[in-house]
């Protein structure tokens, strides 16, 4: 296809503004289904992760026909655990689609995506999205990205970016702030007439940035990316190399090659400067490398991924129950997985340890990791995690820093006290504070590790009702301790089953997380004590026999519903001397140290060391 009538564009935003949905409606009005066609909602999030908790983990590619423009289109994740998908898609686009809810507004994941896509130049296109809410602030919030435009120091032809005005519920869109649309066709022309065709040579020597790959059951492995220069072919022979080890060089043959076609991958014999293509049949490829003619073996630079904040231990599972429940239990078959994900994921990296059966992961922040530990739980791995850690650093002096996140919460106002003085406690800094009508909205600097535990904690503060999203901001100096949780733990007597009996008279001590029937070992955590201090229950206590009996001996015992600890929680709830134990069917909390008398001792040890 002729390049000038080829348009590359990313959609990039905070989390929930409306991207996918966007998307779902440009792929309705493009053509892309059918007129009698049921389609879902989000229709791009096809992981079933990714439907079940409503946000977009994996950056994908549709293609969408508009008279006779092809309009290539990336969908990008909006959480910021996820942004090294934003910046690796980022390469494959000549422009952007910023999307910012009408009442929202700007968010600081809008602004790390928005900086991104300016570091690399490329034309800006604002879309307000859900201008059909009853609280939207259009013109405030238009008002909110010109000077976030101003903040970034964005380039004159910036700044005048087009603005429309959609609801991708409604599937409208409108260059006017004040008239509703009647369809998407003002976006589809703003991006026609605003983002520029692909600037690269198609008679130059081929050169293409692998931007992502995907995996086929029957072709392998298939590199995604745009042609920068030249054209490629079935049966072409090219040279494979990486503009950080230039000296290695593979020669393979293309065996396939597709290009986007709506939702679908269509073969095609070739493709020219400008499109995002598919290629099959060139091994073991990875993210970063350059597709190259033979005869002129030149990389592409690769965009710089940030780095990792937070760190865990994936271990090898020595539970009393391990290797009853997992299909993949050994540490060989943990080091494998976790260096696959490395491939497909360039935001994670694995180290080993001393020890054979235990890795450190790193990666962007609590929910980056618990996707991971999630996929692999489901794919039958069974193993335990440490308590998530932040990433220090140290400056030329030998002064501790540590990552600090910019936390914006938007709670009802009589909620802010308790915010404020919950953020007090974790070393947070105040930094904006904005009524928005019944609703207020605050700004904080505080510590990375500080947020940690906290998602839960801060729902039960604003009944429900409160919004909180954070980004990395950077490093500052070590802020002091901040306590990871203010409640202890109720940790299980003995190995055995659950008897109700026995949770009778442990829910007195606290909230429990198992019930009857339930297995449980010496050691594991079955519930949490409100005071504080750890407690050591017997839920496997049955009640004694007797021939005796009194007027109320045979009351029926009053159980309370037990606390169900999802991934996420379990993960929050972990203190550093806590371990979680995955499995595809279960998940545990417990203690590294599982014996009580050893546990103590080594308890007492540590108080007195640091006396």
């Amino acid at each position: 296809m002729n390049k000038e009538k080829i348009r590359n564009i990313a959609i990039i935003a905070h989390v929930d503004h409306g991207k996918t949905s966007l998307v779902n409606e440009l792929l309705k009005q493009g053509g892309v289904f059918r007129s009698n066609q049921e389609v879902g909602d989000r229709v791009m999030d096809s992981n079933t992760l990714e439907r079940e908790r409503g946000i977009t983990i994996l950056a994908k590619n549709a293609a969408i026909h508009y008279k006779d423009y092809k309009i290539n289109v990336i969908d990008t994740p909006g959480h910021s655990d996820f942004g090294g998908e934003v910046e690796r898609a980022l390469k494959m686009v000549d422009g952007v689609l910023l999307v910012v809810d009408a009442f929202e507004g700007t968010m600081p994941q809008t602004r790390f995506v928005l900086e991104k896509a300016l570091a690399l130049n490329l034309k800006v296109i604002i879309v307000i999205n859900k201008i059909d809410r009853p609280d939207a602030r259009i013109s405030e919030v238009e008002d909110e990205v010109l000077e976030l435009l101003f903040d970034l120091n964005a380039n004159d032809d910036q700044l005048n970016s087009p603005v429309i005005y959609a609801s991708a519920r409604q599937g409208i869109a409108s260059t006017k702030r004040d008239v509703l649309g009647t369809d998407m066709v003002p976006l589809f022309e703003a991006i026609i007439n605003h983002i520029p065709a692909p600037q690269g040579d198609e008679k130059a020597p081929l050169q293409m940035l692998v931007s992502n790959t995907e995996h086929n059951d029957f072709l392998g492995k298939l590199a995604v990316g745009k042609i920068e220069n030249g054209s490629i072919k079935v049966g072409q022979m090219v040279a494979i190399t990486n503009y950080f080890k230039p000296e290695t060089v593979n020669r393979l043959r293309v065996q396939q090659l597709f290009v986007f076609d709506g939702m679908k991958k269509t073969e095609t014999e070739s493709a020219s400067a400008g499109d995002i293509v598919c290629v099959a049949g060139l091994g073991d490829i990875m993210i970063g490398d350059t597709i190259c003619d033979t005869e002129n073996v030149t990389p592409l630079e690769f965009v710089k991924i940030s780095e990792p904040s937070v760190e865990m231990t994936f271990m090898v599972n020595d539970s009393p129950f391990a290797g009853k429940e997992g299909k993949f239990v050994t540490s060989r078959h943990l080091r494998e997985r976790l260096h696959k994900e490395t491939i497909r994921d360039l935001s994670l990296r694995v180290e080993d340890t001393d020890s054979t059966d235990a890795f450190k992961v790193r990666g962007r922040g609590e929910m980056h990791l618990s996707i991971l530990i999630e996929n692999m739980r489901r794919e039958g791995y069974e193993f335990q995690v440490s308590m998530p850690k932040v990433l220090l650093k140290t400056d030329e002096n030998g002064k501790k820093m540590e990552p600090i996140d910019k936390l914006v919460v938007d709670v009802p106002e009589e909620s802010v006290g308790t915010v404020m003085s919950k953020m007090g406690l974790r070393k947070g800094e105040l930094l904006e504070m904005k009524p928005q009508g019944s609703r207020t909205r605050l700004e904080f600097l505080v510590p990375s590790r500080g947020l940690f535990g906290y998602k839960s904690e801060f729902l039960t503060d604003t009944r429900g009702e409160g919004i909180m999203s954070s980004v990395h901001y950077g490093y500052d100096y070590y802020k002091g301790d901040i306590e990871r949780r203010s409640c202890g733990a109720l940790v299980a007597h003995e190995t055995g089953e659950c008897i109700g009996y026995g949770l009778a008279n442990a829910q007195e001590r606290g909230a429990l997380f198992v019930s009857p029937g339930d297995k449980v070992y010496g050691g594991m955590i079955v519930g949490e004590n409100p005071k504080g201090d750890d407690l050591v229950v017997n839920v496997c206590k049955r009640k004694q026999l007797s021939n005796m009996r009194s007027c109320s001996s045979d009351d029926a015992l009053r159980l309370v519903p037990p606390k169900k600890m999802s991934l996420e929680k379990a993960i929050e709830f972990l203190n550093d001397d806590e371990l979680l134990e995955v499995t595809p069917v279960s998940i545990r909390l417990r203690k590294i140290i599982l014996d009580h008398d050893k546990r103590a001792a080594a308890r007492f040890r540590a108080k007195n060391a640091g006396k």
